[in-house]
């Protein structure tokens, strides 16, 4: 029983090191793609992580499968959601004029507005 709870800390932290890197990622990144990128992918790796130990701490220890389906369900939600909240997020950007500071070598949204 120590060694699962152990074992489901240490999916925690590992989760809560991976947002602490989209939240260092969004501070020291020179741009608004590069900062999106750091916090959608890494924010959302963190939160599976704490995801994933709460449910196998809700399913293991306090034997409750109601629970543990809610937390199933909030995971899937985050992986679905933030990629294409994102991705909107993005192309509202480069349509009001953001551009990268190192320019682009392919821009496949320019295509998309006609640039």
């Amino acid at each position: 029983m120590i060694l699962l709870r152990l074992l489901i800390g240490a999916i925690i932290v590992i989760g809560g090191i991976f947002a602490l890197a989209g939240t260092i990622g969004i501070l020291r990144m020179p741009d608004t793609y590069s900062r999106m990128q750091a916090s959608t992918c890494i924010s959302t790796m963190g939160a599976i992580g704490v995801l994933l130990g709460a449910a196998l701490y809700a399913a293991l220890i306090l034997h409750a499968p109601g629970t543990t389906v809610k937390i199933v369900v909030i995971g899937l939600l985050i992986l679905t959601v933030n990629p294409v909240g994102a991705h909107a997020i993005a192309r509202g950007a480069y349509r009001n004029g953001v551009r990268p500071e190192n320019g682009m070598k392919i821009d496949d949204l320019g295509r998309d507005f006609y640039e």
